[in-house]
């Protein structure tokens, strides 16, 4: 017996996908992914509510490029991780996330035209 097919369309004029509009939206959406697919969720590419131009593996796969090249230390993928599990950025304001705000920006400082320029962020 045939099995049906199902078809999804596409709800976006892009045929990429719609970009982020920050770097950081993108990680929060990637660390958001790896923890869904941690706990067991599976992943489809082309079946979430905004299409994107990437996968969450990209994303991760870009910092993880970034740190192979040195231009991110440890202490940045501390900080990532940290915030990004908890989906918001380090409050500068706040004595105690004072360095890692500074980390944060260094980071987004060179993830952030990395993924411009893949056509990730806008």
């Amino acid at each position: 017996m045939a099995r049906a097919r199902i078809f999804v369309p596409r709800t976006t004029d892009s045929p990429g996908g719609v970009p982020f509009g920050s770097a950081e939206e993108a990680w929060f959406w990637s660390v958001q992914a790896q923890e869904a697919r941690a706990d067991g969720a599976r992943c489809t590419a082309g079946l979430g509510l905004v299409p994107r131009p990437c996968e969450p593996f990209d994303v991760m796969r870009a910092v993880d490029r970034l740190y192979r090249q040195r231009r991110l230390v440890r202490d940045h993928l501390h900080v990532l991780v940290h915030y990004g599990r908890r989906l918001m950025p380090p409050d500068p304001d706040r004595f105690r996330e004072q360095r890692a705000s500074v980390l944060w920006r260094e980071a987004f400082d060179h993830i952030g035209p990395l993924l411009r320029d893949k056509g990730i962020v806008q």
